[in-house]
């Protein structure tokens, strides 16, 4: 059951209509992600410290989320109030990732943001929103946080994502034994195990197997997303398209969210992405035909080719 709505106000602004972006990891949310920072009257964060504590906590437990019921939604609603905040300080305690969106420079270790270098004038906010890694696997305390949200999700083909987590420390650190939570939370929507021989073939899994396997239980949380979420609070985008129409995408998302996101810029921000338009390049679409080998290819399709084909992606086998 969704909670009463809860008037939240951050620097004197209600929030209403909040957007999140959601994927599977590098499924391509980037892009989106700095076109709406760039919307005017956003202001779009990722990676707060405040928000990651709470949606991993969720993530790789969700019967946290179960078991506190409505006060999951104030927990994520909390954090929120804090991350949204706009002020030195503030902005100062961003994320890398987070500073780089706004076009603020790092703040070096140990150092305090200098002046008063904030990523957007509070006096302009009129929304919020935020695009930090796998908020997937927080939908639904999201939407019970803020029940007039707005989400976005983004869909790429698993191959070229899983080619990204492999080069992805970050990514890859959730594998070590100390992190993999296995033992204690199974099925494991995060990991994406979901049945008793992939839990046993886990410790010798090969990175590219428990990568496609992440893919998968993202995927299929997306598709749950879709049958479930009334259809004016989500939007999914496909990567592909993302690339190849980022004007025609811009003018879809300007309309779904009510607000102007530029096609000048969503265009050049994929193309800085992506190295060009459309096509490969490093992070293109298609680039796994040339960074994952024949047999780590082969070993994503083997988990994950039911949903690649449900989303209209062609197997090796078929191309």
């Amino acid at each position: 059951m969704r909670s009463t709505p809860h008037i939240l106000v951050i620097n004197g602004t209600k929030v209403r209509r909040p957007v999140f972006v959601l994927g599977a990891p590098h499924s391509g949310t980037e892009p989106l992600a700095r076109a709406i920072k760039r919307a005017p009257g956003f202001h779009l964060t990722t990676g707060r410290p405040e928000v990651l504590r709470v949606t991993y906590a969720f993530a790789r437990r969700p019967a946290i989320a179960g078991e506190r019921e409505r006060g999951a939604a104030r927990v994520l609603r909390d954090a929120y109030a804090q991350a949204w905040q706009v002020s030195a300080r503030a902005c100062g305690e961003c994320p890398a990732d987070c500073r780089d969106l706004g076009g603020l420079p790092p703040v070096p270790e140990g150092e305090a943001p200098a002046g008063d270098a904030t990523c957007v004038d509070p006096r302009g906010i009129a929304r919020f929103a935020d695009a930090s890694p796998d908020l997937i696997y927080s939908a639904d305390v999201l939407l019970d946080a803020f029940p007039d949200a707005r989400l976005v999700q983004v869909i790429r083909d698993g191959r070229d994502a899983v080619a990204d987590m492999l080069d992805d420390e970050r990514c890859l650190a959730w594998f070590q034994p100390g992190l993999a939570n296995l033992d204690t939370v199974f099925p494991n929507t995060f990991f994406g195990v979901e049945d008793h021989t992939e839990r046993t073939r886990w410790p010798r899994a090969a990175t590219a197997v428990k990568c496609a396997l992440r893919w998968r239980g993202a995927v299929r949380l997306s598709a749950k997303l879709r049958r479930q979420v009334p259809a004016d609070q989500l939007l999914t985008v496909r990567y592909e398209d993302l690339v190849a129409k980022p004007r025609r995408l811009a003018a879809d998302l300007s309309r779904y969210l009510d607000a102007e996101v530029s096609r000048t810029a969503l265009g050049g921000l994929v193309r800085a992405v992506t190295g060009h338009e459309q096509g490969p390049g490093e992070h293109g679409v298609g680039s796994w035909r040339d960074r994952l080998t024949s047999r780590q290819a082969a070993q994503v399709e083997k988990i994950a080719g039911i949903e690649l084909g449900r989303l209209g992606y062609r197997l090796g086998s078929d191309a």
